[in-house]
């Protein structure tokens, strides 16, 4: 768990932050606390195990869930905000920085999921490896065992087949030819000079389809993913979008 310098009120220290490890939904909300130096406890929990702990926090059945002394938020967009509004952030200095947010977490999110998921469940020596950070040790113990129970929850809760996971690889594609575009004017960030939620928001969700190193968990180096995905993020990494994300990781990720 990455841990914030700044000194806070005693209520704002009391953060809880439920997650899914390698979730990048889950490191955006990772960023955007460490951004603002808001001090959190991490809860990592395994894929549909984790639903017990997101509910009884008093989200729903995703993560992340953010437990605040005001209340519970249930929603990566809703953490990005309240992140910003306590830290003065501005990473919402017009509407096109929320709107081009709420696109990547519609689209871009989604489909790099199940992209990435397609080409990894059938390789549990890299579930194992790597799912597992900072996981209760009974959930660690227990994931050889649960591992093909939980990978066809997540086939079937995310519809993953290969038409679908096709699918998927273009509308990705699409989002980064689109971020690409909007860049081509020379620009340093989505919406003009400054960082923005837009920005976090596409980095964090392409980390599934161009596997940073620098992320909230450690990530498997290219070389341990199985083909032909391991082909497939180095081109991702060499697109236009994705250089643009791999340095926003770089400069901007605390």
């Amino acid at each position: 768990m990455a841990r914030a310098t700044a000194v806070h009120t005693p209520a704002i220290a009391a953060l809880r932050l439920i997650t899914i490890p390698i979730s990048h939904y889950c490191e955006k909300a990772r960023w955007v606390l460490e951004l603002a130096r808001l001090p959190y406890r991490e809860e990592r929990h395994l894929q549909a195990i984790h639903s017990i702990y997101t509910r009884r926090a008093g989200g729903g059945t995703t993560a992340p869930v953010l437990v605040t002394p005001g209340g519970v938020l249930a929603e990566s967009a809703d953490i990005v905000r309240w992140a910003d509004a306590q830290a003065q952030l501005g990473l919402y200095p017009d509407a096109d920085a929320g709107a081009l947010e709420a696109d990547f977490d519609a689209e871009l999110g989604p489909h790099a999921r199940r992209w990435m998921y397609h080409r990894i469940l059938g390789h549990p020596d890299l579930i194992r490896a790597y799912g597992v950070a900072g996981v209760p040790r009974w959930e660690s113990a227990a994931l050889p065992a649960a591992l093909p129970i939980v990978s066809r929850i997540i086939i079937r809760y995310l519809d993953i087949d290969d038409a679908t996971a096709a699918e998927s690889r273009d509308r990705v594609r699409t989002a980064f030819d689109d971020v690409a575009a909007r860049l081509a004017d020379g620009r340093r960030y989505l919406t003009g000079d400054r960082f923005t939620a837009a920005d976090l928001a596409f980095a964090a969700l392409s980390a599934a389809v161009i596997v940073p190193t620098r992320y909230g968990i450690r990530l498997p180096p290219v070389e341990e993913l199985p083909e032909p995905f391991a082909d497939e993020v180095r081109a991702m990494r060499e697109h236009p979008a994705g250089r643009f994300a791999l340095r926003l990781f770089d400069q901007e990720r605390p």
